[in-house]
């Protein structure tokens, strides 16, 4: 089942690149999320869209805004890349159960044993209100993002 607009995100609990645990639920309340699946760690395009998304943060909203990047690496392959390029954000590894929260989103390619290129905007309610879908090698646009923000502000 593909979660769509307007549904309750699937709440979930994961481990960050420290191996400490995430729940989506605490930013309830408190934060707008943006949730973003990618394939796998070091690769070029997912590379690139994390390196973005560091470098714009402030843009996407500053404080009001907590991203949060999941894949199915694990902890220790999330971790050599957030000290290898500086990523302060959350990366949360969906190794094991392999895949479950990219599953319970609708997004996991169970072909190649990976998320596909989902990001999901989810407001301070707990409610996705945007979210883009990517075939694996197509990167997305962070304007996309920010004019996305702006529209749920």
């Amino acid at each position: 089942m593909t979660v769509e607009v307007g549904d309750a995100a699937p709440d979930f609990e994961l481990k960050d690149q420290h191996g400490a645990p995430v729940r989506l639920s605490d930013f309830q309340g408190k934060k707008t999320v943006v949730l973003v699946f990618y394939p796998l760690a070091f690769s070029g395009v997912c590379t690139g869209e994390l390196c973005a998304i560091r470098d714009e943060l402030p843009t996407l909203g500053g404080d009001d805004v907590q991203v949060l990047a999941i894949s199915v690496d694990s902890m220790f392959s999330h971790r050599a890349w957030a000290e290898q390029e500086n990523y302060e954000f959350p990366l949360l590894s969906d190794f094991w159960p392999h895949g479950a929260v990219a599953k319970s989103y609708g997004i996991f390619d169970e072909e190649r044993g990976v998320a596909t290129r989902g990001t999901y905007i989810i407001d301070k309610t707990g409610v996705v209100r945007w979210k883009v879908e990517n075939a694996i090698p197509d990167a997305r646009d962070l304007d996309e993002y920010r004019k996305a923000l702006a529209d749920i502000s």
